[in-house]
């Protein structure tokens, strides 16, 4: 009985939200001359005094002996490709004017060959680069960015002649392959 007593005096949902947000309303509205008359009596305050700016003293610079040159100078940090190689007793040489080809800007092993072509006699690898993309070669182009020959093209791999440093200034000759990728 008593819930049917509290549900026949509910108060529509509307009337709620009406009843809520007048009471909301009210409290936003008041009495402001406490506020008011406290901001009169700061802005009544004097002044403070504002410290001087400190004195900048100016850093007393030191060069050191032997180091007078600019260390932006960049003749002295750039590498001159016409510099002379140094002496030494390997016979092994890079060929400075040979134009570099397309497949000698990747690292040999970020390089995959997955498939072979012949044509006219001529055996073709096909190289899929880190790119994806799919280049073909022949014995003699290059690859790697060890200045890499290829010697020679089978339907299983690459024999490839790289010229690396030997670490007394001159260079020598690696054999390296590249697998077919499954």
């Amino acid at each position: 009985m008593a819930d049917r007593c509290l549900s026949q005096h509910r108060i529509p949902p509307r009337a709620t939200a009406l009843l809520l947000a007048i009471l909301g309303v009210s409290g936003c509205t008041g009495d402001l001359s406490d506020l008011r008359h406290y901001v009169e009596q700061v802005k009544q305050r004097p002044g403070g005094a504002i410290e001087p700016i400190p004195e900048i003293v100016p850093h007393e610079t030191f060069t050191y002996p032997g180091h007078e040159r600019d260390p932006f100078d960049r003749t002295v940090i750039a590498i001159r490709a016409d510099e002379p190689e140094v002496s030494t007793t390997s016979t092994v040489t890079i060929d400075r004017t040979r134009t570099r080809e397309y497949l000698e800007q990747f690292p040999l092993d970020t390089l995959r060959m997955v498939g072979t072509l012949e044509q006219g006699g001529i055996r073709w690898a096909l190289i899929r680069t880190p790119d994806r993309t799919i280049q073909q070669v022949a014995e003699g182009n290059y690859l790697g960015q060890n200045h890499g020959h290829i010697d020679r093209i089978t339907p299983t791999g690459i024999q490839i002649t790289e010229i690396v440093p030997d670490g007394f200034g001159g260079y020598m000759e690696r054999s390296g392959a590249i697998a077919l990728s499954e």
